[in-house]
């Protein structure tokens, strides 16, 4: 399972440095995830992300109850340590898989409400110049045309603000994005330290259940 989610991790981190820089794959990847969000793409996400979710409060519950049992004993039983380093691992990552998701989805919603914004700003300074240009000599109509040159100056410096707002947020979710794949690197050094760490416990098991064995014959003779 470990591995699935590591496999998860990464086609996430990978859509989401699609969707960060500007080619024809970010074209595909966006009509992709417009398509997702359209009948009943929703909620077939959210069940798969409720699913997650209801492994993760399992995996934090188990871990919970191998601390108390520990508490309870006196001692940590070596099997408890494994299964609790198995199931810390599983629910951090399961947790970055749900994080990597609510990024994936933000971005796609910044990208289309960006596209959308230009496409208004491009339509206004149209009918701006539309209005320049069919200036007439009357000083009603100059008048009156001025003050809708001026109403849609506002809304166009508004939608500047916005699209650089916009453009802000995309750049701090880029640099999240960068964070996010040197934590990823870590995950995978920790995995590798785990994996050790499970392998040495296993040794030691198995020592303990030689000894026991041999002081076991030894009682029996």
């Amino acid at each position: 399972m470990i591995q699935l989610l590591f496999t998860v991790i990464f086609a996430e981190m990978a859509l989401i440095m699609t969707l960060l820089f500007k080619t024809p794959l970010r074209k595909l990847v966006i009509m992709g995830l417009d398509r997702v969000k359209r009948g009943r793409g929703p909620i077939m996400v959210r069940t798969v992300a409720g699913t997650v979710l209801v492994v993760l409060i399992s995996s934090v519950y188990s871990m919970m109850k191998i601390q108390k049992r520990g508490i309870d004993d006196g001692v940590v039983n070596p099997t408890d340590q494994v299964l609790m380093a198995k199931h810390l691992l599983e629910a951090s990552l399961m947790g970055f898989i749900l994080f990597l998701a609510l990024m994936i989805d933000r971005l796609h919603h910044y990208i289309r409400e960006l596209r959308s914004r230009r496409k208004g700003m491009e339509a206004i300074k149209k009918q701006n110049r539309g209005f320049e240009d069919g200036k007439t000599s009357s000083s009603a109509e100059i008048k009156s045309m001025e003050e809708e040159m001026a109403v849609l100056g506002a809304k166009l410096k508004q939608l500047e603000s916005e699209i650089e707002t916009k453009t802000k947020e995309a750049k701090a979710a880029e640099t999240n994005a960068e964070a996010l794949r040197k934590q990823s690197v870590g995950f995978l050094l920790e995995y590798d330290r785990l994996l050790e760490e499970n392998q040495n416990l296993r040794n030691q098991l198995q020592s303990l259940d030689r000894r026991l064995s041999h002081s076991g014959s030894k009682k029996n003779t």
